[in-house]
């Protein structure tokens, strides 16, 4: 697709030369040509380009240039007060400007200077992913995930997304910040009626999400439809007001008033509505789980593979390569379980007996999660001790530990990061789903708090945010497989790091996650290329990995919503791992695991393509200095 929005811009640009130029008609002997030069790159035209595809999408994203707290010059235009519209033209806009800037950049001079070469081409790659696949014109442009098919389920979306973002990314620290809170909540009716737009639309051509997870979003929009002050907003609202003390209690009050009746003409009535118009879907709501039933679903999973996936390796290669990685960490797992006294029953048999014993489980009360947090939080702490080890550069952002929502927790992820915000003035959080304590067995927690945090999510992105010199869309961008690669390497980084010496029900946990992660390759696949059922692809997770059921269930529905992401995590480890190996095979003993580090992050998320060049460039440069020495 991207080759194709590039050649159809070079052609058109050749069309209009030709439509402009007037006609040779003089009989004059021709004279000998001047030598035409090729035109220069322009790196102020460069920027100007960059520029404006920040603005563009984040004033069609102001909710998370909220996220970012950028600054109105960075979006262009205040936005503190802004939602975020979703109907077919407004994505269809978003969508043809990304798709027009990054064929502008495409079709630029290619630069001498290899910093703006990497630019240029990781901006274009950007552009073409927010631009989504022209021939699906359903679903919605994720500032995280790109195009996303299902503009409404159960697991993200505007109708989650929108009220999570004011809970979690608007301030309150003045009267204005809590009028720009009001003036959203009054925008509410409106881009929720946009969100319904659109999935009509969506609905209309065929594309219907399956039954199972309408349903599951229908009880969540319900959860949003409370028209008294025990709504999540009103109470979040409450909570920031109380905490200013430059706002008399007059004012207070003033201000709460009209969030509760904001809240009861506006925020609820539209999410009843939503409510409405899911429960009216519901009997058209596919009984197949996978997004190869939809209109031309197949091809949507091809790109979602490639987009997602980061590669070009066909679905059925990707199944074996899970069904291999499966085989083996299994055999490792069995043979620590055999060591430590567990020898009936299958490896998955056999987790799920570790599951159910005491000494494994937190309290399911206040005190046990408190007791669960402050274990999460030793974690994080046990690593910065040691993190120089393996890692030169820190990040200068905090990361914190936080429970998911409990509006959203029975169907959210196990754990799951969200960025900080660009100026520092947001943490970035860890969020932990404590709806199921029995779901947080104490030996998977050191691999999840590692992997969310430091040395995986936490550290790689803040990272990211902190390189300055890059454009902002760089610092921001989020590559699947990089960046979920990242988080699954960096849990096998700290068990080489010791982390889990004298642990092994710890780095059995560890061994737990990876296979996880290898299971997703083949129920992701299997669900939408193989047309597995959904009963299917939860049987195989649940005997494979002897994960909670409750876990199993929502991971196999957000991959049900989410085709292709699931692939990004061990294919991008198994990437990092190959270059990391290339390099030390090519470098010996000159090879410096935190150099390799700093190369791999400094530069930001990008393609894999992209990172195995750069690897490769950096081993050639430091066996000619070694030569040179």
């Amino acid at each position: 697709m991207r080759l194709s929005l590039l050649s159809l811009a070079i052609t058109s640009s050749l069309l209009l030369t030709q439509c402009t130029e007037a006609p040779v008609t003089s009989t004059a002997p021709a004279t000998p040509a001047a030598t035409v030069q090729a035109p220069l790159y322009s790196a102020e035209a460069a920027a100007a380009l960059y520029q404006e595809a920040t603005q563009a999408l984040f004033q069609a994203r102001a909710l998370s240039a909220s996220a970012y707290n950028l600054s109105v010059e960075q979006v262009g235009q205040p936005y503190q007060t802004e939602m975020e519209i979703y109907n077919s033209s407004s994505e269809a806009e978003l969508r043809s400007k990304m798709a027009a800037i990054a064929a502008k950049l495409q079709a630029m001079p290619q630069p001498a200077d290899a910093v703006a070469a990497d630019n240029l081409a990781v901006m274009a790659n950007i552009l073409n992913f927010y631009a989504g696949d022209s021939r699906f014109p359903q679903g919605y442009i994720d500032v995280w995930m790109g195009h996303s098919p299902f503009i409404i389920n159960q697991i993200n979306g505007p109708t989650i997304d929108m009220a999570g973002a004011l809970v979690n990314s608007h301030p309150v620290n003045n009267i204005t910040d809590a009028e720009a809170y009001l003036s959203r909540l009054e925008k509410f009716g409106p881009a929720l009626k946009a969100v319904s737009d659109k999935f009509h639309t969506d609905v209309k051509n065929g594309f219907i999400p399956p039954r199972v997870l309408l349903d599951k979003a229908q009880k969540i929009l319900q959860s949003y439809s409370d028209n008294s002050t025990n709504h999540a907003l009103y109470k979040d609202f409450a909570s920031k007001i109380d905490k200013v003390a430059a706002v008399t209690p007059e004012q207070k009050q003033q201000l709460l008033d009209k969030a509760a009746k904001l809240i009861s003409t506006v925020v609820a009535p539209a999410y009843q509505q939503l409510v409405a118009d899911v429960v009216a879907t519901l009997p058209h709501g596919r009984s197949e789980a996978g997004i190869w039933a939809q209109p031309h679903g197949s091809d949507f999973y091809a790109y979602s593979v490639k987009q997602l996936g980061d590669t070009d390796l066909t679905p059925d290669q990707i199944h074996q390569i899970g069904l291999d990685e499966v085989a083996r960490i299994s055999k490792e797992m069995d043979s620590i379980l055999k060591t430590n006294g567990y020898h009936d029953g299958t490896v998955g048999d056999r987790m799920t007996a570790l599951n159910e014993e005491s000494r494994f489980l937190y309290e399911d009360s206040d005190a046990g999660r408190a007791q669960l947090l402050s274990d999460l939080n030793g974690y994080i702490a046990e690593m910065d001790k040691r993190i120089s080890e393996q890692f030169a550069t820190r990040p200068p952002y905090n990361v914190e530990v936080r429970r998911i929502p409990v509006e959203v927790q029975d169907s959210a992820a196990g754990g799951q990061y969200t960025s900080p915000s660009i100026d520092g003035s947001k943490p970035g959080i860890y969020w932990i789903n404590l709806a199921d304590m029995k779901a947080n067995a104490k030996f998977d927690l050191k691999s999840l708090t590692y992997h969310e945090a430091n040395p995986g999510h936490h550290w790689q992105i803040a990272l990211n945010l902190a390189q300055d010199q890059l454009p902002l869309l760089r610092r921001l961008a989020s590559y699947n497989a990089y960046s979920e690669g990242w988080g699954l390497y960096a849990e096998q980084v700290a068990y080489e790091m010791g982390m889990y010496k004298d642990d092994p029900f710890g780095n059995l946990g560890r061994l737990k996650a990876e296979l996880f992660r290898a299971v997703r390759l083949v129920v992701d696949t299997g669900l939408h290329a193989k047309k597995w059922s959904r009963e299917q692809a939860v049987q195989y997770m649940a005997q494979t990995t002897g994960t909670a059921s409750s876990d199993v269930i929502s991971e196999i529905e957000r991959y049900m919503a989410w085709p292709g992401q699931a692939l990004g995590y061990k294919l991008g480890m198994l990437k990092i791992v190959e270059l990391r190996q290339f390099a030390k095979t090519e470098l010996g003993d000159t090879f410096d695991i935190r150099a390799f580090h700093d190369l791999v992050l400094l530069s930001g998320a990008v393609p894999m393509a992209v990172l195995e060049q750069k690897v490769k460039t950096w081993v050639a440069t430091q066996k000619a200095s070694v030569a040179a020495n």
